[in-house]
C-alpha cells in the first residue's frame, strides 16, 4: 500500500491505495474554501495553518494501515510553499518512521492521473488541464513522457472564474456560483470578445476577457446595481466566450494530433457545460472524451496515490532527507517537468 498526501493549496487530503489493485483503501478531504471565501480567495499562511491542524486529524483514519505501507507519496511542486511544506513535513516523518521511502508527486500529472484511480491508464491521450491555478493542453504519450502543447499567457480559466465572480460580489470559489447562475442566463445577451480569436498562437489567455466583464459590470452600474439577471446573463455569456476560447485552440490541436483518447481533469473540469461542449467537439473529429468522476476533479490525495504506484513499479522512489519543495520553474522543451 501507498499513502499519499495532498496540501499544495487549501484541500487537506490523504489517501491509502493498494498497489496491485490499485484499490483505494481510503481517502479523506477536508476543505477550507468556507475559510477563505471572506478573503474572496486563498491567503497562504491561513491555509498553511489550517492544513497544520487538519492533516493530522485526516490521518487517524489512515493509521490500520500504516504497518503495511511500502512508500509515502507527497505533492511537492506546484502550489503555495507554506501548504506544501505542510504536507511533506509529515510525509517525511512518515517514511522516516516507518522506514520506508517517499515518491514527490507533481501536482499536474496528479491531476492527470485522477482519471485512471482505481482504473489502469490510458497513454497515449490527449490531456486539457484547467484548475486554479493552470489552462494547459499536454500530449502524454508515456509515465516519462508528457509535453505540453498549448498554455496559458495569463489568468486559468479556474482563476478567471473567481475574479469574474468577486467582481460581481458572488463569493468564492466563483466557478460553481457562475456556473448555476449561467443556467437561467442569456448567454448571447452580453457580445464579449472571444480571446487570441485571430492569433495563430497555440495559447490561452483571458486577462482581456475579464477585463471585458469589468466594463460590462461597470456599465451596470456596478455590481450593487446589477438584477439577479443581470448576473445570470453576464455568466452565462462570460461562460460561452470561455468555452469557445478553449474549443477554437483544441480544434487547432485535434487537426494535428492523431491520438484518439482526449481527456478534461482539474477543478474546472467539472464544469458541466465546458464538459458537454467537448463532448462534442470530440464527436465531431472521432475521439473518445474521458474525464475524472467530479469528486476527484479537485485537489484530492487519490490522485496522488494512484500516480504514485506507477512511480513506484518504475522505482522512482526517493530518500526523503533528498526531498523538498521544488519552486515553479520554467518547462524544459515544453515538458511537463
Amino acid at each position: 500500500m501507498i499513502l499519499s498526501i495532498e496540501s499544495s493549496c487549501d484541500d487537506s487530503s490523504i489517501a491509502v491505495t493498494e498497489i496491485e489493485s490499485k484499490r483505494l483503501i481510503y481517502h479523506r478531504k477536508i476543505s477550507q474554501e468556507s475559510k477563505h471565501s471572506v478573503y474572496g480567495g486563498v491567503v497562504p499562511e491561513l491555509a498553511s495553518r489550517l492544513h497544520a491542524v487538519d492533516l493530522p486529524q485526516v490521518l487517524k483514519g489512515a493509521l490500520p494501515y500504516i504497518d503495511r505501507l511500502k512508500a509515502v507519496a507527497v505533492t511537492n511542486q506546484p502550489g503555495l510553499a507554506v501548504t506544501l511544506n505542510e504536507g511533506l513535513m509529515m510525509a517525511k516523518t512518515i517514511s522516516s518512521l516507518q522506514q520506508i521511502p517517499l515518491i514527490p508527486v507533481h501536482h499536474l500529472k496528479g491531476h492527470i492521473y485522477s482519471l485512471f484511480i482505481e482504473k489502469d491508464t490510458i497513454m497515449p491521450i490527449l490531456v486539457l488541464l484547467i484548475s486554479g491555478g493552470h489552462t494547459m493542453i499536454v500530449r502524454v504519450e508515456s509515465f516519462e513522457k508528457m509535453q505540453i502543447l498549448a498554455t496559458s499567457m495569463d489568468d486559468s480559466v479556474g482563476e478567471s472564474y473567481d475574479k469574474v465572480a468577486k467582481m460581481m460580489g458572488l463569493g468564492y470559489p466563483g466557478g460553481p456560483i457562475i456556473e448555476e447562475l449561467a443556467k437561467n442566463g442569456d448567454e448571447d445577451r452580453f457580445d464579449l470578445p472571444v480571446p487570441m480569436r485571430n492569433s495563430p498562437l497555440l495559447a490561452f489567455s483571458l486577462s482581456g476577457l475579464k477585463n471585458a466583464v469589468r466594463l460590462k459590470i461597470e456599465q451596470l452600474g456596478g455590481y450593487e446595481k446589477m438584477s439577479d439577471q443581470d448576473k445570470s446573463d453576464l455568466s452565462a455569456s462570460f461562460q460561452k466566450t470561455i468555452k469557445l476560447h478553449l474549443l477554437q485552440k483544441s480544434k487547432k490541436i485535434f487537426t494535428k494530433e492523431s491520438i484518439k483518447d482526449f481527456a478534461i481533469v482539474g477543478g474546472a473540469s467539472a464544469n458541466l457545460y465546458i464538459r458537454d461542449a467537448y463532448q462534442k467537439l470530440c464527436d465531431v473529429f472521432g475521439k473518445k472524451l474521458h474525464t475524472a468522476e467530479l469528486k476527484y476533479c479537485s485537489d484530492n490525495a487519490a490522485m496522488i496515490g494512484r500516480y504514485a504506484i506507477d512511480a513506484y513499479r518504475r522505482n522512482k522512489t526517493y530518500d526523503p532527507k533528498t526531498v523538498r519543495v521544488e519552486r515553479t520553474k520554467k518547462q524544459k522543451n515544453n515538458t511537463l517537468l
